[in-house]
């Protein structure tokens, strides 16, 4: 592996010591790199469920007001994954893509990362889902209800816009990974990721990881019975969105700014 022996970056000498890490956790023990894997997507599910629990609460009080409940809530989530050293597949999109361009990782191992926090992320989502939807918030959930109408609004959108939506989900998800990255300070990295992330979720943007969540307790809490809820329509959102959040965090952000760091320019991040 051939690795750069010198950053005149700070933002990517930062990063390559994270991927570094992922590596070096990667090869030590895949079982811990797994692990972690699921266990953003169990934050992922425990902020989506609380979220859409607040959001039906504040719509009967605030007609249309629950969105902007769900928005809010919903941005612990990165919190608790960013704390917690939790793995996300499209964070690490951003990670891996930086990783080849750079020469920090080989092609064939960064895909290989990059596709087991995916698998685990989706592994993850599901198993929390299907325990949160044994819960009292969780057994009663009509057709009308927040969650339901959510993931039914979500399945209606045609490829090209699930896969735009997907660019701005991740480039957004990443633009608080970079703003926070060099941050010291606890309170300014939680505000930064709080208003950043609430962004992509109040726009109602596609982010597969988050799907993968959100599309599970859906699922588990009707018994299926989500309108438009099919294995097409579901395969379909997965695909466009993961397609997008890769051109989102991993091109545009990822590769963008390694790109821009890599000449002699005083100009750096």
């Amino acid at each position: 592996m051939e690795v750069e022996e010198f950053e005149t970056s700070s933002l990517m000498g930062t990063l390559r010591a994270s991927i570094l890490k992922k590596e070096n956790l990667f090869d030590k023990s895949k079982s811990r790199y797994f692990m972690r894997s699921m266990l953003a997507c169990l934050f992922l599910t425990i902020g989506t469920a609380a979220a859409v629990y607040l959001g039906e609460a504040v719509n009967a009080i605030v007609p249309g007001g629950g969105k902007i409940a769900y928005a809010l809530m919903f941005t612990w989530s990165l919190v608790m994954i960013v704390y917690l050293n939790s793995e996300l597949g499209t964070s690490n999109m951003m990670y891996m893509t930086t990783a080849v361009h750079r020469k920090i990782l080989p092609l064939k191992k960064a895909a290989t990362i990059l596709f087991a926090c995916i698998f685990f992320n989706l592994v993850g989502g599901i198993l929390a889902s299907w325990l949160i939807s044994h819960t009292g918030a969780f057994l009663h959930v009509t057709q009308d209800s927040f969650l339901v109408t959510t993931i039914a609004s979500k399945l209606q959108k045609g490829p090209s816009q699930v896969f735009f939506e997907g660019i701005f989900a991740n480039l957004i998800v990443n633009i608080a990974v970079f703003t926070t990255i060099n941050m010291k300070e606890d309170t300014a990295r939680i505000l930064a990721i709080v208003f950043i992330i609430f962004i992509f979720a109040f726009l109602g943007f596609e982010h597969v990881i988050a799907n993968f969540s959100s599309f599970s307790l859906a699922f588990f809490t009707t018994g299926g019975h989500v309108p438009g809820m099919t294995v097409i329509a579901v395969l379909n959102n997965l695909l466009f969105a993961t397609l997008g959040n890769f051109v989102g965090g991993g091109l545009l952000l990822g590769l963008n700014y390694s790109w821009l760091n890599n000449g002699q320019s005083k100009y750096s991040d």
